[in-house]
């Protein structure tokens, strides 16, 4: 994770902005008081994460990921067919 002072960042702000949009990494904008200090991170990233924390909250989808977990690593899987939105099935096949 890049680091810039904030007389910098404010300098350059449009900048910093794309660089952490492109680089989809975040940037810790730095204070003489490090208190002060602030991270910047795309709004696509700031989404992933809070998506991230409400899954990780939830026991039920967690008791299901876990369960599927336990089940590939033992081989315990079923291979479907895809089903596209409009319900036609594909032929495409996860391997």
């Amino acid at each position: 994770m890049d680091a810039v002072n904030y007389s910098n960042f404010r300098k350059d702000l449009k900048t910093y902005f794309k660089q952490v949009n492109d680089d989809s990494e975040p940037l810790i904008v730095t204070n003489k008081n490090p208190e002060d200090n602030v991270v910047v991170l795309s709004k696509d990233e700031y989404d992933a994460l809070i998506e991230t924390l409400a899954i990780q909250s939830n026991k039920y989808l967690m008791d299901k990921i876990n369960r599927g977990r336990k089940q590939v690593a033992k081989a315990q899987t079923n291979q479907h067919e895809l089903i596209d939105p409009d319900g036609e099935v594909s032929d495409a096949k996860l391997d």
